[in-house]
This record gives C-alpha cells, sequence and structure tokens, in this order.
C-alpha cells in the first residue's frame, strides 16, 4: 500500500567503501562520500575506483551516490576541479555537492550538469550558508537541483521556503552539529591557518574556554561552552514531511561503520512507517537500533521550533552514550539498563570499565550521573555478519519448451530470460525432481538476490542433476546482474574535460581562496582589511547562560549582578563576544 509520501531519501555518510555499502545494506536510500581531493574532509578523501565500486553496490539497489566536492578553491585548483567533476561524471556517480560557486558556475556553463535525462546533478553544500529564501532562490536560478538548508532552520522556515521554491530540499536530521553557520566559520582559519572551508578544520568549538565579563574576570572556568549537544530530529520527521523536506541526511563522514549501521538502520524504521523507500530492496537488521549505544553527545532538536535553554554539554565534547543513573552503583540505586562486564561507563570526562575495582582509584561523587558510552553486548550485535542484510526479492521461472527449458528472473523492472537446449529425460522420482529444481534455483547466497518465488510450468517432472540446475542459475543471475547495471546510470555521452579549462582564469599560487558569496560576514569584508568574525552564530552564549535581556532563559529571570560575558579565553586566544540582538544571533571576534 502506498503511503502518503513518496520517494523520500535517507541520506547516509560513507567514510570509505566498506562504510557506504553497510549504510546501504542498513537502508539508506542514498550515500555521500568524499573523493580524491576537495571534499572537505581531507581526513575522508577516496579514490575513483572505490567510489565507482560503490556506485555499483549502491546502484543494484537503486541507490544513489552523492561525491563531495565542496571546499572553496584557490584559482590553480579550477582546472583540477573540474576534471575531477567530469571523472564523477564517467564512473557513474549521480550528483556532486558543491560549495565554490563559481565552480559551480564553470559547470553548468558546460551543459553536462544540469541532472537532464538522467545525468549527474549539482547539490549546493549546506557549506554555502542556505538560511534565506533568498538564497535558495539565487542557487535555484543558478541550476542547483537540491539545496541542502542550513541546520539553525525551523520547520516553519523551511516550510516558507518550499512554499516559493520547486528545487528539492534536504535538511539534517542526526549528527554533530557546527556552533557556527555552516560556511560561516573562520575561528579555525584564524586561529591555526586551517580553513574549515577547505577541508582542514581544527574544531575549535570542542575545545574548554574561559568566559569572561567586560573586565575580563572569569564567569566560567574552562567548560565546553560551545560544543553543542547531537542533533536529533527523529520525533520530527512527520513534521519535516509537511514541510516539503524531501532528502533526509545524516552527519558523519567520519564516523565509523558501528555508527552509520546502527542510525541508518534507526531511521530507517522510523521512516518505513510514513513513506515508501526511494531504493530498492529489503533490509533485515540483527540488532534494535539505538542511537545513544553509538557515538552520542547528548540530543537536541536545536532550532526546529523555539529557541532550546541548553544546547551544549559544558563538562566534555565527548561521547556519553546513554543515561543509566546516579551514583552510587550498585549498592544504591539500581542501573536503568542491564549492565554487562566490560561496559565503558563515565562521567564528565572520566570513564571507566564496568564492574568497578574495588582497588580502582576512580571517586564518583554521590548523585553524580553516570552514561554507558560502551555497550559491549550491543557492540557484538552489530559486528555479527547479520547485523544489516539487504536483499533484492526476485521471482523466478522455470518453463519446458519445444527442445529445452527458458528460465526467467524478474524483480522490479529488470527482467531477464535464458533460453537453454537440453535432452529431456522423464523423472523416476517426479515428486523429487521438481524439489530439485525449485531447491537450486533458489540458492542465492552471496548474490545480493533472494528468491521470493519459483515457479515451475511442464508438462512433466524431468530428471536435471543439480551441477547442471546450478550451472543455469549462475547464466541467469550472470543476465540478471549486468542488465540491471545497463538499466541504472546516466544516458548521456561523457565528454572529455580538455575543452573545459578554456573556462578558467589565469592561475595564481598565492592567491587565496574565494570567501564563498554565501557568507555574509564575508560579502562584509571581501573588499576590506578587517577580518571576518571568527564565528556567526544562532547560538548565544548569554542566552546559554541565561543572562540573555531579550528572552530571558531558566526561570525567567536575569541575573541582576550586572555581569555580562563579553570574552572567551582559549590558552593565549581571546575572542571577543557581540550580539546582535535584534537579529538574535552571535559572533565571535578574535582580540589576540
Amino acid at each position: 500500500m502506498k503511503k502518503p509520501y513518496q520517494h523520500i531519501e535517507l541520506l547516509a555518510p560513507a567514510k570509505n567503501l566498506s562504510v557506504g555499502c553497510a549504510a546501504i545494506d542498513a537502508g539508506a536510500d542514498a550515500v555521500y562520500i568524499g573523493g580524491p581531493s576537495f571534499g572537505a574532509r581531507k581526513a575522508a578523501g577516496n579514490s575513483l575506483e572505490d567510489i565507482e565500486a560503490l556506485c555499483r553496490y549502491a546502484h543494484f539497489f537503486r541507490a544513489k551516490v552523492l561525491v563531495t566536492l565542496n571546499t572553496l578553491l584557490y584559482e590553480h585548483e579550477y582546472e583540477e576541479a573540474v576534471r575531477l567533476a567530469y571523472a564523477y561524471k564517467q564512473i557513474g556517480v549521480d550528483a556532486i555537492i558543491i560549495q565554490d560557486l563559481k565552480l559551480a558556475s564553470m559547470l553548468f556553463e558546460t551543459g553536462d550538469f544540469s541532472g537532464e535525462d538522467g545525468g549527474i546533478r549539482l547539490h549546493a553544500s549546506t557549506q554555502c550558508d542556505n538560511r534565506t529564501l533568498d538564497r535558495v532562490l539565487e542557487l535555484e536560478s543558478m541550476g542547483f537541483r537540491r539545496v541542502v538548508l542550513a541546520r539553525e532552520l525551523s520547520i516553519e522556515e523551511m516550510a516558507e521556503i518550499r512554499r516559493h521554491t520547486t528545487v528539492e530540499l534536504e535538511a539534517f536530521v542526526h549528527g554533530a552539529l557546527c556552533v557556527s553557520y555552516s560556511g560561516a566559520c573562520y575561528m579555525s582559519e584564524q586561529v591555526c591557518g586551517r580553513s574549515a572551508n577547505r577541508g582542514e578544520c581544527a574544531q575549535m568549538c570542542r575545545l574548554p574556554y574561559d568566559v569572561l565579563d567586560e573586565q575580563q574576570e572569569e564567569m566560567l572556568h574552562q567548560k565546553h561552552i560551545l560544543s553543542l549537544r547531537d542533533l536529533d530530529r527523529s520525533m520530527l520527521l512527520n513534521q519535516m514531511l509537511q514541510a516539503g523536506i524531501t532528502t533526509f541526511k545524516i552527519e558523519g563522514r567520519l564516523k565509523d561503520c558501528d555508527y552509520v549501521k546502527n542510525v541508518v538502520g534507526y531511521y530507517r524504521q522510523l521512516l518505513d512507517k510514513l513513506c515508501d523507500k526511494a531504493s530498492a530492496g529489503e533490509v533485515r537488521l540483527g540488532f534494535t537500533p539505538a542511537p545513544d549505544k553509538t557515538f552520542h553527545r547528548g540530543s537536541t532538536i536545536y532550532f526546529s521550533s523555539e529557541r532550546p535553554a541548553s544546547l551544549v554539554n559544558m563538562l566534555t565534547p565527548k561521547s556519553t552514550g546513554e543515561y543509566i543513573g546516579k551514583a552510587p552503583l550498585p549498592s544504591g540505586l539500581l542501573p536503568r539498563v542491564e549492565l554487562h562486564n566490560g561496559d565503558g561507563l563515565c562521567f564528565g570526562n572520566e570513564g571507566f570499565y564496568w564492574p568497578l575495582n574495588k582497588r580502582s582509584d576512580v571517586r564518583i561523587p554521590a548523585g553524580t550521573a553516570l552514561y554507558r558510552n560502551l555497550d559491549v553486548d550491543f557492540q557484538r550485535k552489530l559486528n555479527a555478519k547479520d547485523a544489516a542484510i539487504r536483499v533484492l526479492p526476485v521471482s523466478l521461472r522455470f518453463e519446458e519448451t519445444q527442445d529445452g527449458f527458458l528460465l526467467t528472473a524478474t524483480a522490479d523492472e529488470t527482467v531477464v530470460e535464458l533460453y537453454v537446449q537440453a535432452a529431456k529425460e522423464p523423472a523416476s522420482r517426479p515428486e523429487r525432481a521438481e524439489a530439485m529444481v525449485r531447491q537450486q534455483l533458489s540458492k542465492l547466497g552471496g548474490t545480493r538476490l533472494e528468491a521470493e518465488a519459483v515457479e515451475i510450468v511442464w508438462q512433466q517432472p524431468y530428471f536435471l542433476t543439480a551441477s547442471v540446475l546450478n550451472d543455469w542459475r549462475r547464466q541467469l543471475i550472470e543476465l540478471f546482474t549486468q542488465k540491471r547495471e545497463e538499466q541504472y546510470g546516466n544516458t548521456q555521452e561523457v565528454q572529455s574535460a580538455t575543452a573545459e579549462t578554456s573556462l578558467l582564469s589565469p592561475s595564481s599560487d598565492k592567491q587565496a581562496p574565494l570567501k564563498n558569496a554565501s557568507s555574509s560576514a564575508a560579502q562584509a569584508h571581501a573588499h576590506t582589511s578587517e577580518a571576518p568574525p571568527a564565528m556567526t552564530c544562532k547560538y548565544c552564549i548569554l542566552f546559554e547562560m541565561g543572562r540573555c535581556k531579550k528572552q530571558a532563559n531558566g526561570d525567567g529571570r536575569v541575573p541582576t549582578d550586572g555581569r555580562t560575558p563579553s570574552f572567551l579565553r582559549q590558552g593565549q586566544h581571546l575572542f571577543r563576544i557581540v550580539t546582535h540582538c535584534k537579529e538574535c544571533y552571535m559572533t565571535l571576534h578574535q582580540i589576540r
């Protein structure tokens, strides 16, 4: 039965080929992966050969492969980037995710990246800072087929964009959050010389800071005031569907295979209740998905509705896992979950293994909240061979012809036939002969196929050996796989990239990368010597600390001591906190 929403895409991260295949097995309709270069994650690059192999695996299940080409480029890099885009087109990639708008314009001008007739498409990365309707309309007019919305948008803002656009809208539903608007964070670049827009983010937001008042006296000491909890919109999927979101994106191109299997499986089960899969095949999980059992900093729906009272865990930027109770354990309050020998428990930045050795020097204050960030039993299930299996159900037909037999395999739109000439010897044991045919044709292990039905049509049972039937089955499945691959992919002829180099401007190794035009801060300072803010954030430290004068936090009262959080200090570095209360956002500016 068709569900209210059809062809809604669940998009998963892929650190590498094996993680990408695991994401498909766990139920992803698409995966996004970084290529050899310019992928905005230097630690997650992959060869063209691996990406091509991932395309073959994904396309068998009619899932898609998106490749990130989303760093800002130096002038001398555009030629290589264009060639790389054509290489992605040639190996069957479905779409390229781009941040650099000059590169996008160059590719659109070739006419080979419009996405028409099943060809490769361009998607506007969230690094383009897609937080306004005007921005999305601009990107749509350029030719982008999809826009990845800013994480900070509320569901109502998403719906407003949908009402005025026809472009596909992609939104994050799960994973790590950047405290700054994506594409508008320059802290790593200013402090470490490592540009986040070049895939080299030093994750300054995960460090501890001292919060200082206007007189530079401490208000908070070494707290992770910029380290946001992880996004979890799992309870808001139906609202996002109603708002017009067409793709639900899971963050995490640096995450391991266990995390991806667990989170993808979780969202697959939720979405299956609301909409039809955008890909083919049946997913079977050998575990019960639980996102808080793999990497998990705590959850927030971020700005999906009203501004939340608290967004950070000031004690740690690490994975906390699932809450199990308060100390002391086990003599006091019993844990909320069953613990296993070897489980990892933590509180703040401290950790230990269960059971706690009596000689251990770990001291846990009474009343301390305890979390399990390693569940060995769950880990074992995730690592099992049957943790996530995806198969394509196929119907097989075996029928008699005048001088042999005809074998047919059917699944989705793929239908293949194998005609074989063979002598017909009546079976001495008819019931055994039919069981033999059914049994041997159903042996599809290791093929990604599963026989959901085997139909046998003949005038009488014939004697056929297992080896002969196995050979016919092998030939049939080879034909099926070949045809299924041929049915998918770009229909346009791949052109050489040599002609595109004429679009390039003269190169200069010393020229800095263009700031993305999406960044208002970059726009404001593009032609001046003034540095842009280190960060531009919808998150506000004043609100987090209950000192927002516009809308009081917590119990509704603003502290009356007159102190205002004005600076962040991390080692020798000092940043001024500037609040823009009318527009309700915050910027950080490096002082030293």
